[in-house]
């Protein structure tokens, strides 16, 4: 069982200690931060912090050592409940506790614990840095999770693919009613079309060409409202058939306001077929067509960044997206679905590649969050209602480009001056993406 959690950052954090006026002022309708169920500690150096605060763990050590029985764990929220009716004040539960969650207050004399105040967190809308962070991963699980896994297993995906990670989400959120297009990559590579005369889907899918992927999507689309019936029509294509050899069908779709999904898995090469750059290939990587050695030092080019041409297309909906932000790629595909009914939804997925980016498998969903939080892959969303560009995590403050460079075999070989230019172009393309707000709307809610 998935539940939501309070999330601390620590680098956001700037010691204001407004979450703890907060709490105080929630559970005892006072401005004494002795009150508060959260504490932020000073850390090991200047300017660092940390946190005391309830974790809401799945198996309580404070819960197993109270004799009164006063601690329970909700199973619907997963909330470690505190009973004041029962508690006989021993405190035990304080010593058991490994995080100082739960924590005698001085004022009253009684023991004191985070509850999430009923869902929905004082101490997280009072955090203005951003350090605290409602994660609500338990809602997705429980609203999807019964749904039917329409990709089978025993699939042979390398270890660590998120590609296997966003066709199986995808898919269990828009449900059976769809068509699938997948052109050649690694999602047909791996049994979407058939491998031994079986499909890994259980939905209809067919295998375009890399030219024509959008457009046979948008003919079958036709003909399913000639014979009456609603339809969704599904691309997933690699970042090769979206961008480069599939272009100019996908551009053509896109100005018809041809009604489907678009999905872009960008996982930066064609990598199905060794490894070879592609448009969307970032400065300075290795591929197996942009050697590194004495005459060059990965790619020369900077990547197309094809989300923002999509939305010159005038597409219903355009959107980036990382499935290490679960929350943030489900609520945007809902958003893709509801914008299919009336032209294209075009969804651009960071996809890192273990195989072809030449890093551990374990360490898939670390490196999809650093790219985000350094800004390599801002998540934002674009909709023809509203007219403008909306981020939707936070883009300013970000962690250093180096921290995922430093991850990623492909990037090994970098001299200092590539790595001034990766950073500089970051920062231009934040700068390019705020241009597309509205001064009422200079930056999005997390």
């Amino acid at each position: 069982m998935a539940f939501n959690t309070i999330a601390f950052y620590p680098r956001k954090c700037d010691g204001c200690r407004d979450c703890e006026l907060a709490c105080a002022s929630q559970k005892e309708q006072s401005s004494d931060p002795a009150h508060s169920r959260v504490r932020i500690m000073s850390g090991s150096g200047p300017g660092s912090y940390g946190i005391a605060q309830c974790r809401q763990c799945g198996d309580p050590r404070c819960v197993e050592d109270c004799p009164a029985r006063a601690l329970r764990v909700d199973a619907i929220t997963g909330v470690v409940a505190w009973d004041a009716d029962r508690c006989v004040n021993c405190q035990l539960c304080t010593l058991a506790c490994s995080y100082a969650g739960v924590t005698l207050n001085p004022k009253t004399d009684r023991v004191m614990k985070c509850d999430h105040c009923a869902g929905d967190p004082a101490c997280v809308k009072a955090c203005k840095p951003g350090a605290l962070e409602y994660v609500r991963a338990g809602e997705i699980y429980k609203t999807w999770g019964d749904l039917e896994d329409l990709f089978v297993p025993g699939m042979s995906f390398c270890l660590g693919c998120n590609s296997e990670l966003l066709v199986r989400h995808t898919l269990r959120r828009i449900g059976s009613n769809v068509v699938v297009a997948t052109p050649p990559g690694c999602v047909p590579g791996v049994g979407s079309v058939g491998v031994n005369g079986r499909t890994a889907t259980k939905t209809p899918v067919f295998h375009p060409l890399l030219t024509n992927t959008a457009s046979m999507l948008a003919g079958a689309r036709r003909y399913y409202k000639r014979i009456g019936r609603d339809v969704t029509m599904l691309a997933l294509a690699g970042d090769g058939g979206t961008a480069d050899v599939g272009f100019q069908s996908l551009s053509g779709a896109a100005e018809r306001g041809e009604q489907m999904i678009y999905i872009c898995i960008d996982n930066e090469g064609y990598m199905n077929t060794g490894v070879q750059r592609s448009s969307t290939t970032p400065y300075g990587a290795w591929t197996s067509t942009t050697p590194v050695g004495a005459a060059l030092r990965g790619k020369t080019r900077d990547a197309k960044y094809l989300p923002i041409i999509m939305v010159m297309h005038n597409c219903e909906y355009v959107a980036t997206a990382s499935l290490a932000f679960m929350e943030d790629y489900y609520a945007k595909l809902d958003k893709a679905v509801a914008a299919a009914k009336r032209g294209m939804a075009y969804l651009h997925v960071f996809s890192p590649c273990p195989t072809g980016w030449r890093y551990p498998p374990n360490r898939l969903i670390e490196i999809g969050r650093k790219a985000v939080e350094t800004n390599m892959v801002p998540l934002w969303e674009y909709s023809a209602e509203e007219g403008e560009v909306r981020f939707t995590r936070p883009v300013d403050d970000p962690r250093p480009v180096r921290e995922l460079l430093s991850l990623i075999g492909k990037y090994r070989h970098l001299s200092d001056e590539q790595v001034a230019h990766i950073e500089a172009t970051v920062g231009n393309r934040i700068r390019m993406l705020k241009s597309f707000q509205t001064p009422e709307h200079p930056q999005a809610a997390v």
